[in-house]
């Protein structure tokens, strides 16, 4: 019997704390602190599934390709599968830095990576309005080829052309049985990596592979859902859930209800491409019977478990 289940997210732009020097080395160092923490909760009796995120890691894998191409003419690599490469090159990582850690703290474990599908609905309304960018900045003449062979591309802010791809909301952990099994067997799953590649079934009932990023909080509270986890926690760059963030007016939130969190999502309070998809993930998670959801950096991981920092957000009407 498992007493108490996390989901841990791990934002990707956390695994690079200096994007100047996004190097392995520096990446290692970010996975090693990570996970320090996290065997910290496992130490204290928590249940852990990791997901992550990968967004600047795919961003530098489309980069390579797309320079491959032009200098080489080495054929690019489909978004599926860059996705399925950072899952497990991240998910490598995590899993030895992991097991690292809970040796220092007197504990074995075995940590596993799952390569995860996460189903879609191929008729999904985010498929009509693609917005989110992948890969580097483009000219106008490599944005106009990139259109010519099927890729959107949008303008960004003066500075060149990104193409971007849809968003949809993830529906089904396609490998969830595994994932249970594994949990329920004592195992620590590093899952849902990116949010998951994202896959539909065909017309005969086959999966492919798609064009498309799933938000890897947004899955992650799915999983923490069907898995009826005690607590879904987002890790990310700051300590707590600010409003009027980086304004003179800003103030950290401690604990907000579900009335609280929504009402703050209509107020427009939360950056679509930052804070807000974190706070949606906690509403959906607890609103569906999650206890609570926890917002905060790995250094106050600990803490926040205590309730001594981060942003709790719980089910209730405003307090």
């Amino acid at each position: 019997m498992i007493d108490k289940l996390v989901v841990v997210a791990i934002g990707g732009n956390s695994l690079i704390p200096d994007p100047r020097n996004p190097t392995v080395d520096r990446q290692w160092e970010a996975v090693r602190e990570t996970c320090r923490h996290i065997a910290d909760m496992i130490a204290d009796g928590w249940q852990v599934v990791v997901t992550h995120g990968n967004g600047p890691q795919v961003g530098y894998i489309m980069n390579r390709s797309e320079i491959a191409k032009r200098e080489a003419g080495v054929h690019e690599v489909p978004l599926d599968l860059v996705v399925a490469d950072t899952q497990g090159s991240i998910g490598y990582m995590l899993q030895q830095a992991l097991d690292n850690s809970l040796r220092r703290v007197g504990m074995n474990h075995t940590v596993a990576t799952i390569i995860t599908q996460i189903r879609v609905d191929p008729d999904d309304p985010a498929f009509a309005n693609p917005d989110k960018p992948v890969g580097g900045f483009l000219s106008e003449a490599e944005a106009r080829e990139a259109v010519a062979e099927g890729w959107q591309v949008m303008e960004d802010a003066g500075r060149g052309w990104r193409r971007v791809v849809a968003s949809p909301k993830p529906l089904v952990v396609n490998e969830i049985n595994a994932i249970q099994a594994l949990v329920l067997a004592g195992y620590i799953v590093v899952v849902c990596g990116g949010g998951g590649v994202p896959v539909v079934r065909n017309e005969y009932g086959s999966l492919r592979g798609i064009a498309a990023v799933i938000d890897k909080d947004r899955a992650s509270s799915t999983l923490a859902q069907t898995l009826r986890a005690d607590l879904l926690l987002i890790s990310t760059g700051v300590e707590r859930v600010y409003l009027d963030f980086n304004t003179p007016q800003e103030r950290p939130i401690d604990t907000m209800t579900l009335q609280d969190a929504r009402r703050y999502l209509e107020e427009e309070h939360f950056a679509r491409g930052s804070m807000y998809p974190k706070i949606e993930a906690a509403i959906d998670f607890v609103h569906s019977g999650g206890p609570r959801a926890i917002i905060t950096n790995p250094p106050n991981i600990t803490r926040a478990l205590h309730r001594e920092t981060g942003t709790q957000i719980i089910p209730g009407d405003a307090g």
